[in-house]
């Protein structure tokens, strides 16, 4: 009994070996194979803007925190700004290309969002604000864009034709309405054209004011005098020297209303049109979509859906201009 006690314990010592030699190796397989498998691709976006960091940067940061992205954890977004300086534009897009980045967001209008398009026909692309991307060429369509470009247009229910009315509801006794636009934003012209279409229904006429550059303003705004107003349309250069161009109205005595609300809010009279915080908002949707396998050829551009009337009293009365409550009562916002 004693041997046999002695066999089977040797025997039961053998199997305990056994079975720690096969738990080992299994673990040992376990962990060869998690340590084997390749590290999570953090997706990296390109951020290309016509201007300087703003507050619709926020917008979008925020958008992408509201689809559960963290910032330099799950997502990377690579900023580059061109600062207003336009021809900067094509050797930023060219920089994020050789990154590599998995999409490129253009922001700040038309020159960010054609300048990605030349740089790359395979990498999708954001847009976030454009006036006309069928116009110029960025889509084929609005419903089906059929290429590597997607995103977010300004197009709205006639909004040139409502800073118009607006501008005569300030202005009643106005028949002249002067344009400060930009020959260098490839959808100006068309704007433009936009406008004067509204104009004629609204028996104004309209005087062409063409500045490219900071330097062109002062010679623009004191050939307005004697217009009843001034409608400008949004441009990158236009916003980065916003309080100048606000300055040079109020200088001026010159009504002023504007596409953007951060015209308004450094100064200006009014604005009526998208909202910027919305539409760069919504932007991340699209990355998030692309991110997760829809290809951008297949998801539609889309307009607006929020639209803002901003008031600056203060501006309003640095010009001796009274704001009617009929128009008052219909504002967003008013700046006192």
């Amino acid at each position: 009994m004693r041997e046999g006690g002695r066999q089977q314990a040797a025997g039961n010592s053998k199997n305990h070996k056994l079975f720690r030699l096969v738990v080992c190796a299994m673990l040992s397989a376990l962990s060869f194979s998690v340590e084997a498998q390749p590290p999570k691709k953090v997706p990296r976006i390109g951020y290309l803007a016509s201007t300087s960091p703003s507050g619709t940067d926020d917008a979008f940061r925020h958008g992408l925190r509201e689809l559960g992205y963290v910032e330099g954890s799950s997502i990377v977004v690579e900023y580059r700004y061109a600062d207003g300086k336009i021809d900067r534009l094509p050797e930023l897009a060219a920089e994020l290309v050789r990154l590599k980045v998995d999409i490129l967001v253009a922001a700040g209008g038309t020159p960010a969002a054609s300048a990605a398009k030349r740089a790359t026909t395979t990498i999708p692309i954001v847009i976030t604000n454009i006036g006309d991307p069928l116009a110029v060429g960025l889509v084929a369509s609005l419903a089906r864009p059929g290429g590597n470009v997607t995103g977010l247009s300004l197009l709205g229910p006639d909004a040139a034709g409502k800073r118009l009315e607006l501008l005569k509801e300030v202005v009643p006794a106005s028949s002249r309405a002067a344009v400060l636009w930009n020959p260098a934003n490839p959808s100006h012209p068309l704007h433009l054209e936009q406008t004067r279409a509204a104009a004629r229904a609204l028996g104004v006429q309209v005087q062409s004011l063409e500045a490219r550059s900071p330097e062109d303003f002062e010679t623009v705004f004191n050939t307005a005098r004697g217009a009843g107003g001034i409608l400008a349309l949004g441009d990158p250069v236009y916003r980065l020297h916003r309080v100048a161009i606000a300055d040079l109205a109020g200088k001026n005595r010159l009504p002023a209303i504007y596409e953007f609300s951060q015209f308004v809010e450094s100064g200006g009279l009014m604005c009526y049109g998208a909202s910027l915080d919305d539409l760069y908002r919504r932007a991340a949707v699209y990355v998030d979509k692309i991110l997760k396998g829809t290809k951008p050829a297949d998801l539609p551009v889309q307009q607006p859906t929020k639209f803002e009337l901003v008031i600056n009293l203060k501006a309003a009365k640095q010009i001796g201009l009274t704001i009617p409550q009929s128009v008052l009562y219909r504002a967003d916002k008013v700046i006192k």
